[in-house]
């Protein structure tokens, strides 16, 4: 099996390699190794600790959040389950109980 990335164009997985580039054999597709290693960088979320967070992930709130548009807040340790990471300022997506659906960010949360 070939360890290779698949093609970018037509998802081709019987690439190979001549020397610095990735070749299709289906399309004939060429591209290069370093374009393949920087589309491969997985943008990684921390939480406020330096924890890596994951979709599905529990998190607590660690300071009091103004929800913009009402005059209410989010309350330190309020427990948030299954969450979504996003892309964007606000990195993660959630639904709070009392508030419904959410968008908070990495920095003022810890997991739980």
């Amino acid at each position: 099996m070939s360890t290779f990335p698949a093609c970018p164009q037509c998802q081709s997985e019987y690439t190979y390699e001549d020397g610095d580039n990735y070749i299709c054999p289906e399309c004939a597709h060429e591209w290069s190794k370093v374009a393949a290693a920087d589309s491969e960088e997985v943008k990684v979320v921390r939480d406020a600790n330096g924890n890596v967070l994951q979709d599905g992930d529990t998190i607590t709130v660690i300071k009091d959040l103004k929800v913009k548009g009402s005059s209410s807040v989010v309350k330190v340790g309020t427990k948030v389950k299954n969450i979504r990471l996003v892309d964007g300022d606000h990195d993660i997506d959630c639904k709070i109980d009392g508030f419904g659906a959410m968008k908070l960010k990495s920095e003022f949360v810890k997991k739980a």
